[in-house]
């Protein structure tokens, strides 16, 4: 049991059970005993094993406040949150008090008054490690007196305090993390002078509150998260800060579509989506679905259409596969089918988690989200079908299609309808069950008629075949030249059958 009384805790800190230390201290010895046990540091963050995290920790053995930069959805504030995991289960503080004073070395008056009264006999609470981490969002409208206090008249009043008695002070959210970790995140949207305020804490460790000659030697450790645009964008850090946080760590989009994928399974809701009083069907994603959404990310981060100053957020295949799952099933619980497996074109259908989170350029505003979504989502398919080269001769297929051969399907089309209406194409089914195969596949309908429908919105990305606004698969306006002689077409018929608009 931990020590309830001053006393106790006395004893139990000079026989060495209980620590005395900094946050700082803290926060890097429980970092060496992770590292030498062999402990993953920030569980749950992918992909910054070899380049974020070690900084990261780098800065916190330096026992530096520092700062987290980068764009949107790059985990910056997990791992900030991840700082918790490192403080001590939990802190001995005086009870009640609002800056979590040490029961044997208080900083205000209140609580020193209190030791001084009522000595080893004064009970003492245990804060736990999650209520020892504070997180403030910048906004413009924060205030001095948010982040460091003001002068409390009402206290003043019933106390009959003079209005510098220190014990008329209202702390604010950093004197309440005394002890603790205080986190900021977008710290450029904060004012420039409340910027200011932050000076004496991260260079003397303490704080003056309204002018008055009250000092505070908080013990904190600080740390931030920004935008880099955000510098010339809507704030900016001011020099003076920069300069006393000790170390600034850049952070970054996935790297590989490895790692895109493993974020994206870890943060989606997919997997359990058939529990509950009224279950769905299960559902089966195809590896190269899940593929295809990360890779629309991908391309999505070097489009020249799309604004790379605001990047495109890792909730983009995050949103996009809760979207291409959920119209999957739709089609499931309408045609009744047992099992739920998503197809490429119901990443088309995932398009309203896709738009909006596309910043665009001239270019693109003139294109429409809407249309420069579709070309990221057709180059994401011709890019991840190329790792598919077991599909074998797909010639046949695009013949049939040169030949005249039109195929009306669309994403609520059942899967025995995809398998029943294209058993006429000769080398499709061939080549989706190969595919079929490849993916893991259990060689069920669903499965094929998603293998189906992967083929041909791969040959439509390479524009060997072209798809209306309707959904109708057909030869491109420019027919490539068949492997055997094509009939002349009538010259009053408009150029062949079934012609439509193309999306492109």
């Amino acid at each position: 049991m931990p020590p309830s009384t001053l006393g106790a805790l006395r004893r139990e800190v000079e026989a060495g059970r209980v620590p005395r230390r900094t946050v700082h201290q803290e926060l890097r010895e429980n970092l060496i005993r992770k590292l030498r046990a062999g402990e993953p540091v920030f569980p749950g963050i992918i992909g910054y094993d070899d380049t974020v995290v070690p900084q990261v920790v780098n800065a916190i053995l330096s026992q530096h406040n520092f700062i987290l930069l980068g764009l949107r959805g790059q985990a910056k504030t997990r791992l900030l949150r991840g700082l918790a995991d490192l403080l001590d289960e939990a802190l001995p503080v005086v009870p009640g008090c609002e800056i979590n004073d040490d029961p044997l070395a208080p900083l205000c008056a209140a609580c020193r008054t209190r030791v001084v009264e009522e000595g080893d006999a004064m009970p003492v609470a245990w804060r736990p490690r999650a209520a020892r981490y504070v997180e403030k969002l910048a906004t413009p409208d924060v205030t001095i007196a948010d982040i460091l206090g003001d002068i409390d008249p009402v206290k003043a009043a019933r106390g009959g305090l003079h209005l510098s008695d220190e014990l008329t002070m209202h702390y604010g959210l950093l004197p309440r993390a005394n002890r603790g970790v205080f986190a900021i995140n977008e710290l450029p949207d904060l004012a420039g002078k409340i910027q200011v305020g932050l000076f004496n804490i991260l260079q003397e460790g303490d704080v003056q509150i309204k002018g008055y000659p009250v000092r505070l030697p908080l013990d904190v450790v600080m740390a931030f998260s920004a935008n880099p645009e955000d510098y010339t964008a809507r704030g900016k850090i001011i020099t003076p800060l920069k300069d006393r946080i000790g170390s600034e760590i850049r952070t970054h989009y996935p790297l590989t579509r490895a790692h895109a994928l493993a974020i994206t399974t870890q943060e989606a809701w997919v997997e359990h989506r058939a529990a509950g009083p009224a279950p769905a069907p299960p559902v089966v994603v195809p590896p190269y679905v899940r593929e295809v959404v990360e890779e629309v990310a991908f391309q999505a981060r070097q489009d020249a259409k799309i604004d790379k100053r605001s990047g495109v957020s890792q909730r983009l295949p995050i949103t996009a596969l809760e979207n291409v799952v959920s119209n999957a099933e739709r089609r499931a619980l309408l045609a009744r089918e047992d099992v739920a497996v998503p197809r490429i074109t119901d990443v088309h259908a995932a398009m309203p988690s896709i738009t909006g989170k596309l910043e665009l350029e001239y270019e693109g505003e003139l294109k429409g989200a809407t249309v420069v979504a579709g070309d990221l989502i057709r180059a994401a398919v011709g890019n991840v079908f190329t790792g598919y080269q077991d599909a074998g001769d797909l010639r046949p297929v695009v013949e049939w299609f040169d030949l005249g051969g039109t195929l009306q399907l669309d994403d609520q089309t059942p899967a025995g309808e995809v398998v029943a209406e294209t058993r006429g194409i000769g080398g499709l089914h061939e080549a989706a069950r190969a595919i079929a195969r490849t993916a893991g596949g259990d060689g069920s309908v669903p499965a094929l008629a998603a293998a189906i429908d992967f083929v041909l919105e791969a040959l439509y990305a390479q524009r060997k075949i072209s798809r209306s606004e309707e959904g109708r698969y057909q030869a491109t306006e420019t027919p490539r030249r068949p492997s055997r002689p094509e009939p002349m077409a009538d010259p009053t018929s408009g150029g062949g059958p079934g012609r439509k608009k193309l999306y492109n």
